[in-house]
Formats: structure tokens, C-alpha cells, sequence
């Protein structure tokens, strides 16, 4: 096996007098730089399942392996402030005293990065009443004195009185990405002065950020002019009589501040630190506890995590662990008349099977495909060059039930295969769906990442992980690639086999996931008609909305201005308008629809419900155009259906996705009417589950009286409300009915009483007593959603009815937001969980059904707790009549399911 090599530098460490390579000391100012980080990448791009913000995270770590890269220190250590307690603030009561507070986002994610240096064993400072940029003057000085290279990393300029020789700073110019080398030509090239006079140049100047005040009338130019002429600030506070003009009486008269600045600019260089400069040589990561952080930080991106590993100084001992490069088949080009003898030698045993959708790539061809024994053999073919015994060969093997497969994203494979007309039965295993199993957190499924993971073992460059091979390699090469492909997907199903018997869902792979994944190709293949002139229609209607809008919107400020732009919109609002001041962001005021909606409430303006107006028209138009570029030639959408994305288990869609479809609009039931029965069927039937989040919830708590409000029969959150407020049913009104029902769907996605207040509209303390009078009424509810974090707690995991595991690590974190945001999803997951699970157990069932009873229809999408069917002519009684049966009883619930069914020519009008 092959190892990987170290990555090559780009410093070379220079050499002392005796020829000897120096020891090179690398120091970071981590919060300085995780700060940078955090607004060089936005915050929504960048979270965990969980909600933990991971943008300064990434920043911070990519920035750092590029640096250790190009660095190649031998010695490194990174420090950080404790708190804006120190020797200055002591000093000066005022320092820093205008920055305002971290963003939330940004909390809790520089201890997450100490967390992660602990993985790099990377020593790390914070030592109170210093700031980081002292600990890094004192490491760098004793560093120097003991004949050390020494490079700074920090985004604080006070560093640059550091630079000489032997020390260099790098300061980041754009965001973490680009760091400018400073050495003392560099900062004479930039100032116009010497390192050592800087700190001069810094106090007459003032620094803003740091509230330092400079002198009023007295700018860079003439700061660095002073200290030029007088050589230091010490000799112009001397001869400040000699400067003249106003510049020089406003120098007198802040002479005293500028000589506070003056040592609070000082950098200390006698911090006590309990180590030596050469205490910090380098050590080799701890790689399992890295790729644990990593996993969960969700930072999967194989390139991403290469560069971090390739900087392990582990790699250069024999004791690093060794990633194969791939792994040898004895490949096989089929010839004509060859893959029957093949498939009739190797046939009987598990194959991995794996293809290349050559039209992808631009030739207009059909697929390759490559099939893979463990023993080595493999076989590669064009399917189109096959002989008709060949034909005939593979697609009895391929439909045969008893013959196992090992696929990667066997849904796919099977609508590619199916092109061909070819079925697909045995699929033993999905190397996709069993890494969603075993870690359903994860958001990448990527077949090349999944071998580094489980086989320590890399694809190569010609197999990349999408199914589709590198352009500019030669045919034999591309061959061999998918054969290597086709190997690696059965070894993983072979690991993958031992890994979900050990986390208990090799069960719920076999007996859901998969056929699931058979259902959902059946249903991505038939689509759904598709109306496309009413749908045109409908999307000019929502444009010409669009345009009154913006018209109006105009109108009400006397001036047109670009409604899609925040920084406009910013200067509208709180600008020219002087409207109440929002939330307080990098950029600005928030101009997002909760901050509109705050503004339409407290002002008589109208300019914030227009916008409301303009933003959700213009989703509706682009909705709509993205329905109408997705309607295939035979006048149908086909969408995707994606099983790997919730970890919850429940299903979306993509190309289009159905589930942003507004259901309880107008606007929404417009769209709908599109969706209409197809040539062929008589009508469109839906089928959905009434409250099921609200069953399983009280199914899970076993509360009597919950269950018995739906065994009623009667309208549940009127019951409810009726026993909460202690009224009679008659008695409840619309608006108590409308806090229980939030409540209600709030207590089943871990709903706090801060969000129920914002989501009713009323004070907390309003929002906490009404949960309280509801646990009273129902304390199993209460019991339950407080044992069900407990016990997630203690085992790290959450679990549905039928087994379905939800892993939440942040559920003991130290990080109070982190562990807030597992509880919550600890007390969601089991209910949305078993609600998801619950569906696809009903579709398997009805399909089974229509299936077994010889019928024409069938099933065409799954949206939400609703399946839509396409009914042939003459058997609408019979598959409602299934459609009930099969999904009442899909599972025993102590609160019973409830179906209710609908029919109609198009999906609205099937509605119930």
C-alpha cells in the first residue's frame, strides 16, 4: 500500500552559521484571527445539523493549514485573549470600551477551535490579565535570543514593533485567505518607518478599535512626518514647543494622552508562560479525536480535510497511518458475446455494480457500467456495444432478487438502468443509505470521501465520487477507474454490513430504507403531468405583482431605488425614513422578513408591507419558473426524491423541490391546480395523515388524556383548549384555539416558551404560564419531553418507534448554545422521526397493494404527510378503499392514525 506524502513547503528553513537548518517558530493570535475568519464567510452558509455556527471554525482552519503549509515551522503555538480585563483596561478605563459585543453566532466558536488545536496537539495561551499579542511579544523575543525563525500570525498591527530579522509578522490583507508578509523593509516600504518606531506612530495616531484616542487635526501622514523628523515620540514630547501651528498646539494639549496611548501600545515581553520556546515543537495529531471534531463540526470536504492532514507532522514517521491509493482488479473489457460466460462464472456471488452516464459529459452516448467481485475480477462494458446474448444476460442478472448487489445510490442506478429497460432486483446493499444510517448528521454522502472514511482507501484521480469519470483520460484508464469504482462500493457494503449491525440498523436498511429507495424510482420515472400554459400563465401573473410592487414601492418614497439590494433598502428605511432601528448586523440594520413585519407593526409606513408583498411574489415567480424549466418532453415533472438529506428520515425533493410549494395559500393552490391527471388515468387521488406529529406524541408520552382527545372523534385542539382553559368545548373560542394548536405543534419541535411567545405574539411570561397550565392538564406530555433528553443524554442518541437513530454529541457540550439547540432537537427527533418513518412504511404498503391487485395506478409523489396518486379509469373505489386501509394501518398507534382521502383532475381540486 502506498502512503501519502507529506505536501511539500514553500519556506525552506534557513540555515545558522554552522549550516545547521534553524528552528522555525510559528505564533497565531487565535481569537484575532477566528474574528477575521467569522466575517470573511457568511454564517448561514455555515452550520451544523445541530445549529452550531462553524464559519470562524472553517475560516480559522483552513487559514491554518495553508500556513503550516507554507511555514513548515518546527515549533508552533497559538494564543488567545481571556477577557478584556487587563493591565490597559486597569490602566485606562476606556480601552476597547467601544467595541461591541461578539455576535451570537460567533460564541462558543473559539472554544470549538481550542478543541480542535487540542486534536492538533498545537499548545495553546490565554493567560489572564495579558492580552494574546503579549503572550506572542514575550514567545517571540525569548524565541529570537535562542537563535529561532520566527513568524507571527495576527490581524493586530501593533505586532509589526516586532519585526527585525529574525522576526517576521503576516498579516491577513483579505479576510484569512491572503496573509502580507511584513518584514522591517516592508514596514519601512509601508510607513515610512522602522519597526521599532511604530508603537510612536501608533499613539500619536490613535487606534479606534482599541478607543484609543488620537489628536484632533493630526492624521497618518502627520504622525509618520513627527516621528521622522524627531526620530521617537520621546524626543518630539521633548521638543513639542518646536512644532508649530495649530497641528503643534493640539499636540501640547494631548500630549498627555498620546504618552498613555504611548504605553498601553507597548507590547509586554515578559508574560510568565510555563514553557520555553522549544517546549513548542510540533507533535503529531491525534487523528481519530480530529476526525471525531471534524465529523462533527461537518466539515467533510475531501480537499478541506487533505490540506489539514497533510500538515500532520505524523506523516513523517513510520507510525502514520498509510491511505491506499486504491486497490487492483483484474479487469475485464467485454467483448461481444463475453459478459454471459462472465456473469455465468462470477454471477452467483455479490457484485458491486457501478455506472458512468456518459451523456453527462457532453457525447450523447448512454451509460458505462462496471461490476466488481471481491476476489478481484471486474468487468466493464458499454451497453450499448453489447450482443443481444449479452443483453439478455445482464438484465436477467440484473432483475434477479436472488443475485446480491452492492450499489452506491441504487435509486439512481436503477432510473439509469431502466433507460435501458432493464429492472433491478437484489440490491443487497446501498453504500449511500448505509452511511446515512450509520451517521445520518453527515451532509455529504460522497463515494471517494466514504472510502478514505471506512476503507482508508482513495479512489484515485480518474474515479471521482459523482459517477462521472475525468475528462482527458484515456478509454483503458476511464475503464479501469469505474472497475476500481465498482470494487470500492462492494468493499464498503462489506464494512458497511458490520458497522449497521452494530448501531442496530441493518434491520431498518433491509426492511425500509431500501425498498423505499425501489418505490421512489418507480415514482421519479412516471412524474407527474405537468400544465405547462397554465403554470406560463400563472408565472406572469406573479411577475406583473412583482412589478406593482416595486412601482408602489417607489411611489411611497418619491424615488426609485433597487428593491433587491439590503444596502438600499437599509438606506430607505432607517435613512430617509428614520423608521425604528432593527437587529444591528455586519452590514447594517436586518431588512429580512421578521425585521419587515416588526417594522409594519410599529409604524404606519407602508413601504415595509410592500417589500413583505415584493419578496413573497417574487418567490412565487421563480417557484413557478423553476416548475416550467423542469417539465421533460413528455410533458411531466420528474422530480428527485432525496433520502439521505433529513436526519430525521424524512424525504425532500430537488429539480424541483415540491415541498416549498405554499399549501394553505391561495397563491399555493394555484400552483397546484397545475399538476393535473395524465393521458391514460381518470383522476388524481391524495392521501394524507390528519395530525400525525400530534399522534405519535401522544403515542410516545402514553398521556391519557391527550390520547383520549383524539379517540374522541372530536376537533383535538378545541378538546385540548377545553381542558387547558378549564372551559366547556362550546365555550372555546378562534384565538384559544389558535395558542393551543401552536403550543401543540410547538411542544413537537422542541418549541421553547420564548419562541411560543414570538410565534403568538405575546409576552413570555403570557407564553410560559399557558405551557405550564398544559403540562398540568397533561403531564405525561411533560414527563416524557424531560425523560426523552435525559436518556439522549445518556446514550448520545435518539430513537423512533421502529429504531431509527438520531446522534446528538452536542447534548453534553460545555457550549450552552450548542447543547440548548441538541435538547431541542432531542425532543423533535423521536416525533418527526417516527412521523417520517410512519409514511414510508404506508407507501410500501399501498404499492405492495396496487402491485398484488394487478392495478394500473400508481403512486406519483410524496410531499410532506401526503402521497399523490394517478388513478386509472375504473379503479378509484378499489385503491381508495386500499389507500385507507393500508395507511391506517401502517403502524399501532395508541392514538390511531387517520387518513382522509381526496379525488380530483388536478392536485388542488384532489385536496380534503
Amino acid at each position: 500500500m502506498a502512503k501519502k506524502a507529506a505536501a511539500k513547503t514553500t519556506q525552506q528553513a534557513p540555515e545558522t552559521a554552522s549550516g545547521e537548518a534553524r528552528p522555525r517558530l510559528l505564533l497565531m493570535d487565535g481569537h484575532s484571527l477566528a474574528y477575521r475568519a467569522f466575517f470573511a464567510l457568511p454564517a448561514e452558509n455555515f452550520n451544523t445539523v445541530t445549529g452550531q455556527p462553524t464559519n470562524a471554525i472553517y475560516g480559522f482552519t483552513s487559514m491554518l493549514a495553508n500556513t503550516l503549509r507554507d511555514e513548515a515551522p518546527t515549533h508552533f503555538a497559538v494564543a488567545f485573549d481571556v477577557s478584556r480585563k487587563t493591565w490597559r483596561s486597569e490602566q485606562f478605563s476606556d480601552y476597547k470600551a467601544n467595541r461591541s459585543k461578539s455576535p451570537d453566532e460567533f460564541k462558543g466558536q473559539v472554544e470549538l477551535i481550542g478543541e480542535l488545536l487540542d486534536a492538533m496537539k498545537v499548545r495553546r495561551y490565554a493567560v489572564d490579565g495579558f492580552e494574546a499579542d503579549d503572550v506572542i511579544a514575550t514567545l517571540a523575543t525569548e524565541a529570537e535570543e535562542e537563535g529561532f525563525q520566527v513568524s507571527i500570525v495576527t490581524g493586530d498591527r501593533d505586532a509589526f514593533q516586532l519585526v527585525n530579522d529574525n522576526i517576521t509578522v503576516l498579516y491577513p490583507t483579505k479576510g484569512v485567505s491572503e496573509l502580507t508578509r511584513y518584514t522591517p523593509e516592508k514596514v519601512e516600504e509601508k510607513y515610512g518607518l522602522t519597526p521599532a518606531q511604530y508603537p510612536d506612530y501608533a499613539a500619536l495616531r490613535g487606534d479606534p478599535s482599541d478607543n484609543l484616542p488620537g489628536i484632533p487635526g493630526v492624521g497618518e501622514k502627520t504622525a509618520a512626518k513627527w516621528i521622522r523628523e524627531f526620530g521617537s515620540f520621546a524626543e518630539l514630547a521633548d521638543r513639542a514647543e518646536e512644532v508649530k501651528g495649530k497641528a503643534g498646539q493640539n499636540l501640547r494639549d494631548h500630549l498627555e494622552a498620546v504618552q498613555l496611548n504611548r504605553r498601553l501600545t507597548e507590547l509586554v515581553r515578559d508574560v510568565e508562560l510555563p514553557d520555553r520556546p522549544e517546549d513548542l515543537v510540533r507533535a503529531p495529531y491525534d487523528r481519530d479525536a480530529l476526525a471525531v471534531i471534524l465529523d462533527a463540526l461537518e466539515f467533510r470536504h475531501q480537499n478541506f480535510r487533505d490540506r489539514l492532514f497533510a500538515v500532520d507532522p505524523g506523516n513523517a514517521t513510520e507510525e502514520a497511518p498509510a491511505v491506499a491509493e486504491g486497490v487492483e482488479v483484474e479487469g475485464t473489457l467485454v467483448e461481444p458475446g463475453t459478459l454471459g460466460p462472465w456473469l455465468a462464472e462470477h454471477g452467483s456471488g455479490t457484485l458491486g455494480a457501478a455506472t458512468v452516464d456518459v451523456w453527462k459529459l457532453g457525447s450523447g452516448s448512454v451509460s458505462e457500467v462496471a461490476l466488481a467481485t471481491a476476489a478481484g475480477p471486474a468487468v466493464w462494458f458499454d451497453p450499448a456495444q453489447l450482443s443481444e446474448d449479452d443483453d439478455k444476460a445482464f438484465a436477467a442478472w440484473l432483475a434477479d432478487s436472488g443475485k446480491r448487489k452492492v450499489m452506491h445510490d441504487a435509486k439512481s442506478l436503477t432510473r439509469v438502468f431502466a433507460e435501458h429497460g432493464w429492472s433491478v432486483g437484489g440490491v443487497w446493499m446501498d453504500t449511500a443509505l448505509a452511511a446515512y444510517l450509520d451517521k445520518p448528521g453527515r451532509r455529504s454522502f460522497a463515494l471517494d470521501a466514504l472510502s478514505v472514511e471506512y476503507l482508508a482507501r482513495e479512489l484515485g484521480p480518474a474515479a471521482e465520487a459523482d459517477g462521472q469519470l475525468a475528462l482527458g483520460v484515456d478509454e483503458r484508464a476511464e475503464a479501469d477507474a469505474l472497475m476500481v469504482k465498482a470494487r470500492t462500493i462492494l468493499d464498503l457494503g462489506v464494512a458497511f454490513e458490520e458497522r449497521l449491525e452494530q448501531v442496530g440498523a441493518a434491520e431498518m436498511l433491509r426492511d425500509l430504507e431500501l425498498p423505499t429507495s425501489e418505490v421512489l424510482a418507480r415514482m421519479e420515472r412516471a412524474g407527474i403531468c405537468a400544465d405547462r400554459e397554465w403554470l406560463t400563465g400563472l408565472e406572469q401573473q406573479f411577475a406583473d405583482a412583482v412589478q406593482q410592487a416595486v412601482s408602489e414601492a417607489h411611489a411611497s418614497v418619491g424615488h426609485e431605488f433597487n428593491l433587491g439590494s439590503p444596502k438600499q433598502l437599509q438606506e430607505v428605511l432607517f435613512g430617509e425614513l428614520g423608521l425604528p432601528k432593527t437587529k444591528k448586523t455586519k452590514t447594517g440594520y436586518t431588512t429580512d422578513a421578521d425585521a419587515l413585519a416588526w417594522l409594519a407593526g410599529q409604524t404606519e409606513h407602508e413601504l415595509p408591507v410592500i417589500m413583505l408583498r415584493y419578496r413573497e411574489q417574487q418567490k412565487l415567480r421563480t417557484t413557478v419558473e423553476g416548475l416550467i424549466k423542469t417539465i421533460a418532453p413528455d410533458g411531466r415533472i420528474h422530480t428527485s426524491f432525496n433520502q439521505t438529506v433529513a436526519a430525521t428520515g424524512r424525504l425532500s425533493s430537488t429539480d424541483p423541490n415540491l415541498q416549498n410549494i405554499p399549501v394553505r395559500t391561495d397563491e399555493g393552490r394555484a400552483i397546484r391546480r397545475g399538476f393535473r391527471v395524465g393521458e391514460g388515468y381518470e383522476s388524481l387521488m391524495t392521501a394524507d395523515y390528519s395530525q400525525i406529529e400530534l399522534r405519535v406524541m401522544a403515542h410516545l408520552s402514553e398521556d391519557a388524556g391527550l390520547i383520549e382527545a383524539f379517540t374522541s372523534g372530536e376537533d383535538l385542539h378545541t378538546t385540548v383548549a377545553a381542558q387547558v382553559f378549564g372551559v366547556e368545548k362550546s365555550a372555546v373560542d378562534p384565538e384559544m384555539r389558535r395558542k393551543i394548536k401552536a403550543m401543540s405543534y410547538g411542544l413537537a419541535y422542541g418549541l421553547s416558551a420564548f419562541g411560543l411567545s414570538q410565534q403568538l405574539g405575546v409576552a413570555p411570561d403570557e407564553a410560559r404560564k399557558l405551557m405550564d397550565t398544559f403540562f398540568e392538564r397533561f403531564g405525561g406530555v411533560r414527563d416524557y419531553l424531560r425523560t426523552a433528553v435525559e436518556e439522549a443524554r445518556a446514550t448520545g442518541y435518539t430513537h423512533t418507534i421502529m429504531g431509527r437513530r438520531r446522534y446528538l454529541p452536542d447534548l453534553t457540550s460545555d457550549n450552552r448554545q450548542r447543547r440548548e439547540m441538541a435538547e431541542r432537537m432531542a425532543l423533535n427527533a423521536p416525533i418527526q422521526g417516527t412521523a417520517a418513518d410512519i409514511v414510508k412504511v404506508a407507501m410500501l404498503k399501498v404499492d405492495a397493494g396496487i402491485r398484488a391487485a394487478g392495478l394500473r395506478s400508481r403512486m406519483l409523489l410524496q410531499v410532506h404527510d401526503e402521497i399523490v396518486l394517478e388513478i386509472a379509469p375504473g379503479e378509484r373505489e378499489q385503491v381508495e378503499k386500499l389507500v385507507r386501509a393500508e395507511m391506517s394501518t401502517a403502524v399501532s398507534l395508541r392514538a390511531p392514525l387517520d387518513v382522509s382521502v381526496g379525488v380530483g383532475q388536478d392536485w388542488e381540486s384532489a385536496a380534503h
